[in-house]
C-alpha cells in the first residue's frame, strides 16, 4: 500500500514538474524557451497570397521606401492619400476605373491552377524545412473558411476552397513543418474601428483558435499589431491558451508581432522585415530570431516587378548565409499569382538554393553562431558550428589562405562537396587552411564554399 501511494506520489511529481502552466503576463510567457526544431531548421518559405494577388501591382522603381512597394497593400494604398497613394489610386482608376472597389477583384481570385503537392514539392526542393502561408492579411480576407469571415474568405468567394487546409496537408506530408501567417487587425472591418474588445473577444481570438485546433500548425506568425498595445489585443491571454491548452502547446512556436511595444521584446522568436530592426539589436541577441523579406522589392506578387527587382540566386544564398551565421533563420517570401501559379523566376531561385544546400546543408541545418566570428572579421567570411566542428563559408572563391584565429584542434579539413585535398596548419590557436586547386568539373558551387574543419571547437 505504502509502495502503491509512493509510486503515485511520484508520478504526480514528475507530470506536474513537467506540465507547467503558463500565466497570462509577459514574464511567464516569454519563460518558455522557443522550441529547438525552429532553431536547428534555419530556412523557411512565407507565403503572401490573397484577393491582393489579382491586382498585383505595386510601384517597385519608385522612390517611395521599402513599405510603399508592398503589393498586398493595394487596397490600403488606393484609400490613402500620402505620395505612395497617389501612385497606387492613380493607377488603379486609370486601369478599373473610379467605381470598381477592391472587394470586386474577390471574384477574380479563382486559384484555378493551385496544386498544392506541387506546391511543396517546390519548396522540399528547395531545401526549406518550414512554410508560413497568410492565413489571413491586413485585408480580412481569410483562406479558410472562418465563420468570423462570412462571405470574405476562400470559400464564400473567389476559388471556393480551403486553401488553408490544403496547402496544410501536402506541406506536412512533404515531411515540412507548416505554419500560419495571421493579421490581428484588419484595415476596414467596422467593428474594429468601432469596438475594439467587441472585434478581439468575437472575431479575432475566436478566428486564431479556430485556425490552431483546426489544422494544428507549427508556427503562429502575428502581424498588424502595431496599433495598439498587447494588453489591448489579449495577446498573453491567447498565448497562455496556446502554450497551456492547444493541439500544438508543446511544439508550436510564435513571433514577437504582439502589440506595438513587443517586437524585440517579447514573445517568441524575434523578427526583422528587409534588414530592418524594429526594437532591440537583433543578431547580437541569444534569443531566437528569423529574418523575412521577398525575392523581389513586395510579399505579395508585383507583376512590375521586373529582373533588376529580384535578388540573384547569388545573392539570396549569401543573405542565408549571413542570418544563419548571425544566430538566426531565413523567411524568404514568394508571391503566387492570383491563379495559383508560383512565378517561374521564384521557382528557379528556390531551386537554386536548394541544389546549394544538397551540398553544403550540414553547414546551416542545426548549426549556431560561433562566438569566434567576431574576432575573425573578414570580408565575405562568415562561421557556423555544430558540435565541435566549425564551418567556414566563403561567399567568394578565395583567392590565399584563410587565418582562423582561436581554434582548439584540427583534426581534419574539407571542402564541403569535394574529395579536394585541403591542406591546413595548425599553430597555437591559430588555423591556416590551404585553398584547393580545382577545376571547372570538380568545383561544387558556383555561388558559396564551405570548408568544414573537424575537431575545432
Amino acid at each position: 500500500m505504502k509502495k502503491s501511494i509512493f509510486l503515485l506520489f511520484a508520478i504526480f511529481i514528475a507530470t506536474t514538474s513537467f506540465a507547467q502552466k503558463y500565466q497570462a503576463n509577459w514574464e511567464s510567457i516569454n519563460s518558455r524557451p522557443v522550441p529547438q526544431w525552429f532553431e536547428d531548421v534555419k530556412f523557411g518559405i512565407f507565403i503572401h497570397w490573397g484577393v491582393y494577388s489579382v491586382p498585383a501591382r505595386a510601384p517597385a522603381n519608385a522612390d517611395i521606401g521599402i513599405y510603399a512597394k508592398y503589393a498586398e497593400w493595394y487596397w490600403k494604398r488606393i484609400m490613402g492619400n500620402e505620395k505612395a497613394d497617389v501612385l497606387f489610386r492613380d493607377y488603379h482608376n486609370k486601369m478599373y476605373g473610379e467605381d470598381f472597389y477592391y472587394q470586386d477583384f474577390a471574384g477574380s481570385f479563382k486559384a484555378e491552377h493551385f496544386e498544392p503537392e506541387k506546391w511543396a514539392d517546390v519548396f522540399k526542393r528547395s531545401g526549406a524545412k518550414y512554410v508560413v502561408l497568410t492565413s489571413k492579411h491586413h485585408e480580412g480576407f481569410t483562406l479558410w473558411p472562418s465563420e468570423q469571415s462570412w462571405n470574405w474568405n476562400s470559400v464564400d468567394v473567389g476559388p471556393h476552397r480551403d486553401l488553408c487546409g490544403d496547402l496544410s496537408k501536402a506541406v506536412k506530408d512533404a515531411g515540412l513543418h507548416m505554419g500560419f501567417y495571421y493579421s490581428l487587425y484588419e484595415w476596414f472591418n467596422p467593428l474594429y474601428h468601432n469596438n475594439l474588445e467587441k472585434y478581439v473577444d468575437d472575431h479575432m481570438i475566436p478566428q486564431m483558435k479556430d485556425l490552431v485546433t483546426r489544422y494544428e500548425p507549427d508556427i503562429v506568425w502575428t502581424d498588424g499589431e502595431w496599433d495598439h498595445p498587447s494588453e489591448k489585443w489579449k495577446s498573453t491571454e491567447f498565448l497562455a491558451w496556446l502554450y497551456n491548452d492547444s493541439p500544438v502547446k508543446d511544439r508550436v512556436c510564435v513571433n514577437d508581432r504582439w502589440g506595438k511595444e513587443t517586437r524585440g521584446v517579447d514573445g517568441g522568436y524575434f523578427t526583422t522585415e528587409y534588414d530592418l530592426v524594429h526594437e532591440g539589436k537583433i543578431g547580437d541577441v541569444e534569443k531566437a530570431w528569423e529574418e523575412c523579406r521577398g525575392i523581389g522589392t513586395s510579399f505579395g506578387y508585383n507583376r512590375i516587378e521586373d529582373l533588376g527587382n529580384y535578388m540573384s540566386s547569388d545573392a539570396l544564398i549569401d543573405l542565408l548565409i549571413e542570418k544563419v551565421a548571425a544566430g538566426g533563420n531565413l523567411l524568404l517570401d514568394i508571391g503566387p499569382t492570383a491563379d495559383g501559379l508560383i512565378p517561374v523566376i521564384q521557382q528557379q531561385r528556390l531551386l537554386d538554393i536548394g541544389s546549394w544546400l544538397e551540398i553544403n546543408g550540414d553547414a546551416i541545418y542545426g548549426t549556431r553562431k560561433w562566438e569566434g566570428a567576431k574576432e575573425n572579421k573578414a570580408e565575405n567570411v562568415f562561421y557556423t558550428k555544430k558540435g565541435n566542428d566549425l564551418y567556414v563559408h566563403c561567399t567568394k572563391f578565395p583567392e590565399k589562405p584563410i587565418e582562423v584565429k582561436g581554434i582548439k584542434g584540427a583534426a581534419k579539413v574539407t571542402l564541403l562537396g569535394t574529395n579536394a585535398k585541403t591542406g591546413f596548419k595548425k599553430s597555437g590557436s591559430k588555423l591556416i587552411i590551404n585553398i584547393p586547386q580545382l577545376s571547372p568539373v570538380k568545383n561544387p558551387s558556383e555561388f558559396a564554399w564551405v570548408f568544414k574543419v573537424e575537431g575545432a571547437l
